[in-house]
């Protein structure tokens, strides 16, 4: 499906799409955290993965309650983006040698992945209002927060340890 493809006519049309895109994304994720986790040396980095590893399965659960509440089939459509920030976090993990500097590239890879999120999940609750649909806004919206405060403490362990243990 191309950026101006003909299935997206309406704006709702666009609202499901976007729904299937993050829904394949945040699927993709619950695969990609625990491989992150594995990978990670810093207790801290590896806890915080494995504990947004739940919340993305919560986050799969709500864009699923949307589906519904918006009558619309719950499905996933391929998204090449996610696909292209976990390929790219997979082959950059697999050249670092130095198990520091794979805990900075795995915060940085994880922040792609969470600013992808947090771009798709502010457009669809705009949508979602303009809609009408300030129910499913309200769902997405939590989302959003826990999208939010994720990569705030990526950011914070980045810049509080994990880097500077990386250049040392």
């Amino acid at each position: 499906m191309g950026l101006f493809t003909k299935d997206i006519k309406t704006m709702n049309d666009l609202f499901v799409h976007q729904l299937q895109d993050i829904y394949y994304a945040e699927q993709q994720l619950t695969k990609a955290l625990p491989k992150m986790a594995d990978k990670a040396t810093d207790p801290q980095l590896k806890q915080g993965f494995l504990t947004h590893l739940e919340e993305t399965r919560q986050h799969v659960k709500r864009l699923e309650e949307v589906f519904k509440m918006h009558g619309v089939q719950v499905k996933a459509v391929d998204c090449p983006a996610i696909d292209g920030i976990i390929e790219e976090a997979d082959e950059t993990a697999g050249e670092v040698a130095d198990k520091a500097v794979l805990d900075a590239a795995l915060i940085n890879a994880a922040q792609a992945a969470e600013h992808y999120e947090i771009v798709r999940y502010g457009s669809l609750i705009a949508w979602a209002k303009q809609l009408g649909r300030t129910d499913c806004a309200s769902v997405l919206a939590k989302t959003l927060e826990e999208e939010k405060a994720t990569d705030k403490k990526l950011t914070t362990l980045a810049e509080s340890k994990v880097n500077l243990r990386a250049a040392s």
